[in-house]
Parts: C-alpha cells; sequence; structure tokens
C-alpha cells in the first residue's frame, strides 16, 4: 500500500523527476506529431517569403566619422573648451550624442525635411510610415496646426521617423564611428548620412565659438572690474602712506633713512668726541705729572709752539754766548734773560690756550653727542610709530598685490582667448563620406528564406513541444507509469486497426471477432492484458477483479465482456457481473433482454442460477434487468457481500463491469471487496487530470490498484510513433497473428 491510501502493485515505477532525453522518443515524438510539424512550418515560411516579397526596398549609405585624438597645435594656448579625452566611455557618450534628437532636429531643419512626405505624415500625400495613422486622426478630430502643442507634436513626430531610419554603432573598439542610414531613395540616404556627420562636426565647432566667445565677454567683464579694483588699492595704499607719514625713497622711508644718518653722525660723533676726550686727559696726566706742558701732543703739533721754541732756542743760544763773553749783570745778557723768560712765558700761555681749546673741544663733542643722540632717539620713536602702521599698510598691500596678480593673470588668459578666436578645431573628423550604395540593403531574400526556414523550423518544432505539453491523454507505457505512477497493464486497440481490411470484419464486434479470430493481434492484447491482471498481486490469487475507467465511454464494458470471452476460451470458469446500475451496458452483448437480474438476486425476488446467462464462450453473464434501477446502496450491502463471496466459491474468476468513478460513487463501494481494480483509459483522449481525480477518489478505501490499461489503441499509429510501448515493435511481430 503506498502513501495515497491504496494499494498498488510491486511493480518498477519510474520516478517522475527522472526524466531525460531519449533520441528515439523525440524521433517518434516527430513522427507523430509530422503533419503538425509540417502545417506549422509552412504556413510560417509562407509569411516569411509573402512579408519579404512585399516589402519596399531600402538603401543603406554609411559614412565613417573617427574622434581625432591628434591635433594641429596652432599655438601654444590651451583652448577654452578642451578636445576630447580618448577613452571608450566619451567614444561611446559621441555615439550617443549623434542619436540625439537635437542634432536630428538640425538635420531635419537644414534638409528642410519638413517638406518631405516620407518624414512628414501631415502633408498630403505622406509617404511616411504613420501617415496612415494621421490620416485616421485627421479624419476622425481635425484640429488647428496653429495650436503651439499640435506645432510642437508634429517636429517631434518628423524627428522621430528621422531617427527611425539612422544607425550609430562604433567600429570595435577604434575610434571610429559608423554612421548608417537607410532610406527607399539611394540617394537620399547618402544625403542624410553625411548631413547628420557634418552637422555633428559643426556642432562641436558651434560649441567651442560659444565657449571662446562666452569666455571671452566674461574676461573683458572681469578685467575691467579688476583694473578698477587695482587702481582703488593702489590708491588706499598712497594715502595710508600718507597718512602715517610712511614716504618712502630708494625701496626705505624717510625716517629710516633719516636714522640711518643721524646713526652715521651718531658714531662719528662719539668717535671725535672720545678722541677729543683722550687728548685732554693724555695732556691733563702729563700736566700733573709736572710736565711744563711742552711735551703735550696737541703743543708739538701747535705752529705757535713750534716758531716760540725756535725763538727761544735762539735766545737761549744768545744768553749762553753772552753769559761766556759778559757776566751774569751784562745788560744785554739780562735783556737776552728777560727776553727768554718772556718766550717761555708765552710758550706757557699758548700751552694753556691749547688746554683749554681742548677742553672746549671736548665739551662741544660731548653737546654734539648728545643732540645727535637725541635726534635718534626721537627717530626711532617716529620709526616705531611707523612700524605700527606699517602692519596695516602690508594689509594693504597684499589685497593690493593679490588684486594686481589676478588681474594679469586674467589679462594674460584675455589676451590668449582673443589670439585663439576664430582657430578652433572640431574633436572629430569625416574618414569616409557616404556613398550612394547600388543596391538594397533590406530587403535581403536569401537571407530572409534562410531566417524565414529556421523560423518555421522552430515554430513547428515550437508547436510540436506545445502539442504535447498540452496533450491531455496518456499514449504510451512510460507515460502511463511517469505521469499515473501505477502499473501498466497493457493495451487493447481498436478493432479496426488490427486488420488491413476493414471490410473482412463484416460488422463484427470486438467480442465476436475475439471468438472468430483467436489467433489475432486482438486476441493477444486481451490475452496479455488477462496475464497481467492475473499477476499483478505477486504470491496472491486474483479472483474478483473490479473493471473501471474515470469517465464513460472509455470502452469498459467491451473489454470486461472481452477478457472474459478470453478467460472462458482458455478455459477458466468465470463469470460477467454487471454493476453498473445506471447503464447496464452489458446486456448490448446479449442476445435476449434478461428478465431478472442482479438487483433481483440481492432482493431475493430470484436466485443466482435463475438469473444467469451462459454465453456461447463458456462465460456466464449476471446482468441487470432494464427495469434494474434501484435508488438504495445496493452495492454495498451485506447481500452484495455474500453474492460476491458466493460467486468466489464458484467462479475462478469473477469480473465486476463497474461504473466511473467520476460519475457514480458505487465504484468506491464495491472496489475494497475485488482482489484488484483495473483503470482503463482511452488512448489519448482521456484527461490525465481526470484519471489523477478517479484515482483520488479511491484514496482511504484500501482498494488494491492492479494497475492501468489503455483501451482504443490507434494500432498503425502505435506502431509508427509509440516508441517505448510494446506496439512499437508490430510489425516485427506481426506475422505471428492470424488476423
Amino acid at each position: 500500500m503506498d502513501g495515497s491510501g491504496f494499494e498498488t502493485s510491486n511493480a518498477p515505477v519510474n520516478d517522475t523527476g527522472a526524466l531525460s532525453f531519449d533520441l528515439n522518443v523525440a524521433i517518434a515524438t516527430f513522427r507523430r506529431r509530422f503533419r503538425l510539424f509540417a502545417a506549422v512550418a509552412v504556413v510560417v515560411f509562407a509569411a516569411v517569403v509573402l512579408f519579404t516579397l512585399q516589402q519596399t526596398p531600402r538603401y543603406t549609405a554609411v559614412a565613417q566619422v573617427m574622434l581625432d585624438v591628434r591635433k594641429e597645435q596652432v599655438t601654444d594656448m590651451s583652448a577654452v573648451l578642451s578636445g576630447l579625452p580618448a577613452d571608450s566611455s566619451v567614444v561611446d557618450t559621441e555615439v550617443e550624442v549623434l542619436k540625439s534628437r537635437s542634432l536630428a532636429g538640425r538635420v531635419v531643419k537644414e534638409l528642410k525635411l519638413e517638406q518631405d512626405p516620407y518624414f512628414n505624415p501631415y502633408l498630403a500625400g505622406g509617404k511616411g510610415p504613420t501617415a496612415w495613422l494621421f490620416t485616421l486622426k485627421k479624419a476622425a478630430s481635425p484640429t488647428a496646426t496653429q495650436d503651439p502643442a499640435e506645432l510642437q507634436r508634429r517636429r517631434e513626430r518628423i524627428v522621430d521617423n528621422l531617427l527611425g531610419g539612422l544607425k550609430v554603432r562604433r567600429a570595435g573598439l577604434t575610434y571610429l564611428i559608423s554612421i548608417e542610414y537607410t532610406h527607399v531613395n539611394p540617394k537620399r540616404a547618402a544625403e542624410l548620412a553625411n548631413a547628420f556627420a557634418n552637422l555633428y562636426l559643426t556642432e562641436q565647432l558651434e560649441a567651442k565659438f560659444d565657449a571662446t566667445q562666452k569666455a571671452n565677454e566674461w574676461l573683458d567683464t572681469r578685467v575691467a572690474e579688476l583694473r578698477e579694483q587695482v587702481q582703488q588699492a593702489d590708491a588706499a595704499v598712497q594715502q595710508y602712506k600718507i597718512e602715517h607719514n610712511l614716504l618712502s625713497a630708494e625701496g626705505a622711508t624717510l625716517t629710516e633713512q633719516e636714522i640711518s644718518g643721524l646713526n652715521q653722525q651718531l658714531a662719528l660723533s662719539q668717535a671725535s668726541q672720545a678722541e677729543t676726550e683722550a687728548r685732554l686727559n693724555i695732556a691733563r696726566q702729563q700736566l700733573a705729572k709736572g710736565s711744563t706742558g711742552e711735551d703735550v701732543g696737541e703743543s708739538l703739533n701747535s705752529p705757535v709752539v713750534q716758531q716760540l721754541r725756535k725763538q727761544r732756542a735762539e735766545k737761549s743760544a744768545q744768553v749762553a754766548d753772552l753769559s761766556g763773553r759778559y757776566g751774569e749783570r751784562h745788560p744785554d745778557l739780562l735783556k737776552a734773560k728777560r727776553e727768554l723768560a718772556d718766550i717761555d712765558t708765552q710758550i706757557q700761555a699758548e700751552i694753556r690756550r691749547i688746554i683749554s681749546n681742548l677742553e672746549a673741544q671736548a665739551q662741544v663733542a660731548r653737546q654734539r653727542t648728545g643732540s645727535v643722540a637725541s635726534s635718534v632717539s626721537r627717530s626711532k620713536g617716529t620709526l616705531a610709530g611707523n612700524n605700527r602702521a606699517s602692519i596695516g599698510l602690508a594689509e594693504l598691500e597684499r589685497k593690493s598685490q593679490s588684486v594686481k596678480t589676478l588681474y594679469e593673470s586674467l589679462l594674460s588668459r584675455f589676451k590668449q582667448t582673443t589670439t585663439s578666436e576664430g582657430i578652433e578645431q572640431a574633436d572629430a573628423r569625416v574618414v569616409s563620406p557616404a556613398k550612394i550604395p547600388t543596391g538594397p540593403s533590406y530587403p535581403k531574400p536569401s537571407l530572409n528564406l534562410a531566417l524565414g526556414l529556421v523560423l518555421a523550423l522552430g515554430a513547428g518544432a515550437a508547436a510540436v513541444v506545445l502539442a504535447e505539453i498540452l496533450m491531455a491523454g496518456l499514449f504510451t507505457e512510460e507515460e502511463v507509469e511517469r505521469r499515473l505512477g501505477l502499473p501498466y497493464l497493457g493495451a487493447v486497440p481498436t478493432l479496426g486497426t488490427t486488420v488491413d481490411d476493414a471490410k473482412t470484419l463484416k460488422g463484427m464486434t470486438p467480442p465476436d471477432y475475439l471468438l472468430a479470430k483467436p489467433l489475432s493481434s486482438f486476441a493477444e492484447s486481451l490475452r496479455k492484458l488477462r496475464a497481467s491482471i492475473l499477476f499483478s498481486k505477486v504470491g496472491e490469487t486474483v479472483k474478483v477483479i473490479a473493471v473501471t475507467s474515470s469517465l464513460p465511454g472509455e470502452g469498459k464494458t467491451t473489454t470486461t465482456f472481452s477478457l472474459a470471452r478470453t478467460l472462458a476460451t482458455s478455459g477458466a470458469k468465470v463469470v460477467v457481473v454487471d454493476c453498473d446500475l445506471r447503464q447496464s451496458a452489458i446486456s448490448q452483448f446479449l442476445k435476449d433482454t434478461p428478465p431478472v437480474g442482479l438487483l433481483e438476486v440481492l432482493n431475493g425476488v430470484a436466485t443466482l442460477d435463475q438469473a444467469l446467462i451462459d454465453d456461447e464462450s463458456g462465460a456466464q453473464i449476471l446482468p441487470l434487468a432494464k427495469s434494474a434501477y434501484t435508488p438504495r446502496d445496493v452495492l454495498g450491502s451485506a447481500a452484495m457481500h455474500r453474492l460476491l463471496q458466493d460467486l468466489r466459491n464458484r467462479y475462478e474468476i469473477v469480473l465486476l463491469d463497474t461504473a466511473p468513478l467520476l460519475a457514480i460513487a458505487d465504484t468506491r463501494i464495491l472496489a475494497p471487496h475485488a482482489d484488484a481494480v483495473v483503470m482503463l483509459v482511452r488512448w489519448k483522449k482521456t484527461p490525465v487530470k481526470a484519471v489523477q481525480s478517479a484515482l483520488a477518489l479511491l484514496q482511504g478505501t484500501r482498494a488494491f490498484i492492479a494497475g492501468v490499461a489503455l483501451t482504443q489503441m490507434d494500432l498503425k499509429a502505435q506502431s509508427r510513433y509509440g516508441y517505448g510501448d510494446s506496439y512499437y515493435y508490430y510489425a516485427n511481430y506481426r506475422k505471428y497473428y492470424a488476423d
């Protein structure tokens, strides 16, 4: 028993998740769906051919533009708008610029495309791709063309139509950009491709012209402003110098120059004072030692003293001469001595005058030094004030210098941009202008037919796959076991597909043909089914077999009756019990209408022997009488249980022809009392969901599901397409049958 609540046989079941590709299965599926494949492929290919024949030839012209990384250096000055850097992102950006609406709008204006009916669907006789749409809109609601919004909408539509034929792409990783334009007119295609290329270069130049012009205007205004600021800053510096007495000459202020001169004078004065005082001090020291002053340096250098000394020397000689010649009392000698004394007095007076002069000179030097020192002190005080004021002056000078530096920089840049105006270069150049194409680029019949063939084959294959996915029924043994998870018991073909000439059947029913042709392939299929059912329960005997289906019309009664005849002809004692209380389909195989049947036996109105009908095959039938309908649940009654037990004792095989599971609840009641339940599924017709729903109804009933058998199989189709099924090899062993 599996987890679903009902028992199954222990036959191997494929794992639904272990799906693998089988080439033979694919080939068989293709053969089975060949008509669908061929029909879809032919339709798609014919549509492609028709589409190709109806297309208007279009021509593609190609212009090539290269971003120029090498620039002519006319001047050594940098441009206002720099050139494009040579990297991949910039090239891709320029590709997008070429596809921009603004450039397309310039092309429209340049070539006056608003007057071309191909691009302007609003013109009378417009031929553009959206002309038909405009015709409908105009017929539906004519509007005034003076509306600005409507005019803008029309311009945008023209641009859209123009961009529809444009294709811009980069050539690999190079700096080349291909501009391709497709048009029904080859000359127009070349003209448009060249227009995009040329206007792209023009747009680059205009961008540089505009940038240079705006830069010049801004620089001119800014230079004028800075010139005025420089003048104001210089005036502020000079005014500040005047106010704070910071006037300068030769790089230094007047106060600094004055202090410098006074310092020099002070140094000279101090040196002179020191020298004078030194001479005075020496003279005083000599006099203090008893000197007569004649050896004082100043007196030695005095011409008066020198003259007096000369006179004294002469007088001394005269005195000595007179003294030796005359006596001490000689008048001439006395006169000479008086004259000599007078000369000595003059010398001493002159020496005193010299010493006094030295003292006067020392006093003058001291006063002069003090005066110069005082002047230096006053100048230093003035300089300190000037230094404090120079802080503000330095700030003003820095401001003035910064403004002056900026002014000079902008003035230099203004001269450069003014000089470079008019020599701007585009960042790209046209390396290959578009030529008038000599042959159409679209449509390409050979390519379209090849693509159409591939598309047709793909569509056919997709149709086959879709048909297989949407196929609701079961086809082969592998599908039964994979999709239902139950053993495959066999298949019962339709009688007409087992014979070459259907006229030989002469209106025979399958059970009749079974007796007439016991060695036929149809009879063999019933024998295979019989063996699968009887051996479905390993180690146990299967006596009571309930045959059911999910829906009506699946060949359940025919299969049950044929199976009974197969069992009977093989020597088994078999009985068929008609348990389909609503339809009573077994009666169609009886020659006469039975007066009593199953319900009468259960109600005790008739005995089992009275209700049984003998078949010519040796089997017996417990039918339902014509008026056998009852609203009571008789199949689950104790009488039914006793009847089944009685049938077990009397027969080897008891076949219960039950009602469809989805239609009637009787089968669910009866199934647990059977040794095995056989689920019949109509080949390719019964939806898998219906079978799964029917099996779900048996959950919890503890019924043993022997497996699934396919009915009404097209044997000829299965022998051609049913790879994985035993009937796929039917042609190889058909000679064993006597159909």
